[in-house]
């Protein structure tokens, strides 16, 4: 086993030396754009991980590991596009440097990109895989349009937001760490409770986005801090905020998301000062700790080596400590 720091450094060094800008520029100088704008690479770092607790090689899920990188990175760019982002961590959005029609193309290019990448795998492990992901790309874009269909409706609850970055975000993480142990030759058990482990490890993780996103440092955060109150996003954060205000107060956190300033510093301001006196902050810090705990409890089931569960919780306490 390596340290979570010498996966990330041995998966970007295999990522520079792939993917190249060929012909047509147009096409793939903005795919090597975004792959090189860093990021956290949580997601193949996870597969190699994965790979090496079950099968004590992580080179073998290099392949795989590309194609979950490069996946999420297709859906940024698109995400992106839709909610019509000027910054990805720190630098401008591929349509904000291209142009709009450049994002769509170079995206659906890296979508299948990313399938190619399972053709180096023999043909039972490649079944296994391209299933699994088949089924979470299309879990992604169901959890997109959740979440399109959410900036519109005044009634979501906590339990259909749950569901939406379940779709959207945590099933890319569980499915990154069953391709790894797909990859390791791990017991069907085992698979299964490692990919709950990064479900459950998943949402926390969103919800620490959703968090960062009013509460963050903008010079860590990568992402334009209040985004999510720009478009009047109905988060965690924000439902928690709700259920927790007296009538009056709610009123106004209804207001502020029903308008759309030319300068939203103000608006920003005060949405998040009613997410502060509320409470609505306060929770949301609580479940992002009660999910980090679903899924080390998750961990505890697994028949593997302390030293490797170790390495597992420290990844996981790691995310909800994280400022960026």
């Amino acid at each position: 086993m390596l340290s979570i720091d010498k996966y990330r450094k041995a998966f970007v060094a295999h990522l520079e030396k792939t993917v190249i800008t060929k012909e047509p520029v147009n096409l793939y100088e903005p795919i090597t754009y975004i792959l090189s704008l860093g990021g956290k690479r949580l997601r193949p770092v996870l597969t190699l991980m994965a790979a090496d607790i079950f099968g004590n090689n992580h080179k073998k899920a290099m392949h795989a590991a590309m194609a979950i990188e490069i996946f999420h990175n297709f859906s940024l760019v698109h995400d992106d596009i839709m909610d019509d982002a000027p910054l990805r961590r720190g630098k401008e959005t591929v349509h904000e440097k291209w142009n709009l029609n450049t994002g769509i193309l170079s995206g659906d290019a890296m979508l299948i990109v990313a399938y190619q990448f399972f053709e180096n795998y023999e043909a039972e492990t490649f079944k296994k895989l391209a299933r699994l992901f088949s089924k979470t790309a299309i879990e992604v874009c169901e959890g997109q349009q959740y979440d399109i269909d959410f900036e519109t409706r005044e009634d979501v609850s906590i339990e259909e937001y749950i569901k939406m970055i379940t779709y959207k975000t945590a099933v890319l993480v569980g499915a990154s760490l069953q391709m790894g142990a797909f990859i390791g030759n791990a017991m069907e058990e085992e698979a299964q409770a490692i990919y709950d482990f990064g479900l459950n490890l998943g949402v926390a993780f969103q919800l620490k986005d959703d968090y960062l996103d009013a509460f963050g440092d903008p010079k860590t955060f990568g992402k334009q801090v209040g985004g999510d109150i720009i478009e009047n996003k109905k988060t965690y954060l924000y439902l928690k905020t709700m259920e927790k205000l007296n009538a009056d107060d709610a009123d106004q956190l209804l207001h502020l998301y029903s308008i759309d300033p030319e300068d939203p510093a103000n608006k920003i301001q005060a949405v998040k000062d009613l997410m502060l006196s509320s409470g609505g902050s306060e929770a949301t810090l609580e479940a992002i700790e009660d999910y980090t705990q679903k899924a080390l409890d998750v961990l505890d089931t697994l028949s593997i080596n302390d030293d490797k569960k170790e390495l597992l919780r420290n990844f996981a306490n790691e995310l909800m400590n994280r400022n960026v």
